[in-house]
């Protein structure tokens, strides 16, 4: 029953997971870090309030995240059509994980900037820093530990994303355990991608964890 070809299936499965999941991270962040940024400074209480962008790029981030991932999809196939040229396997996946990454990093990265606190920025506004200088020195350094536990929080939500793929053909572990666990009834290969991908996850965040504490200013 294990024999190497299931072992190496495992092996491709898991691989093809950390892809989608790291590759989505990565696009996802190059979406949404901006967003969030955008969101934290425009909002009433940011550095430059601006109501109007505000509500319109909030409305976007609420209408994606209210979509569930699986809906999501399939209303994006024609998109991941366009870009990868076809609408299944591990590649294809990546675009849908990152229109579904992108609000949900927004939001954690606007979170995590309005953490920081106000006599921070009031002193280097006071100091005649301009807006971008703030961004990158006040804000994002301020929220830098905070921003990294959400990095952390994000692969692992996106892990789970990719894994509900699997059912449609998305590859990597989710679709094995669709294909094997569920249609083939092989419910020992089902726990094992259960298993790995509950590793995954501990080993991802456990690292980031780690990395987010010795950033921490309060624990150097």
């Amino acid at each position: 029953m294990w024999d190497s070809a299931i072992i190496k299936m495992l092996l491709e499965g898991t691989g093809a997971t950390l892809y989608m999941t790291l590759v989505s991270t990565l696009f996802g962040y190059v979406l949404g870090l901006p967003m969030g940024i955008i969101l934290a400074v425009t909002d009433q209480e940011g550095i430059k309030p601006n109501a109007g962008v505000y509500k319109i790029l909030d409305f976007i981030v609420n209408v994606v995240r209210s979509v569930p991932f699986l809906i999501l999809l399939i209303l994006v196939i024609p998109l991941t059509k366009a870009i990868v040229g076809k609408s299944y396997g591990s590649s294809a996946t990546i675009v849908p994980l990152v229109i579904a990454a992108a609000p949900f990093i927004a939001r954690m990265v606007e979170s995590s900037l309005k953490e920081v606190d106000r006599g921070v920025i009031e002193a280097a506004q006071s100091m005649g820093a301009g807006t971008c200088t703030i961004i990158w020195k006040v804000l994002l350094a301020e929220a830098r530990t905070s921003l990294l536990v959400g990095v952390t929080i994000a692969i692992g939500t996106i892990l789970g994303y990719s894994a509900m793929a699997g059912t449609v053909g998305g590859g990597g572990l989710g679709d094995i355990a669709i294909r094997y666990g569920y249609y083939r009834y092989q419910t020992d290969i089902m726990i094992v991608t259960i298993v790995i991908l509950v590793v995954l996850v501990q080993i991802l965040q456990g690292l980031g964890m780690m990395l987010s504490k010795k950033l921490d200013r309060r624990h150097s």
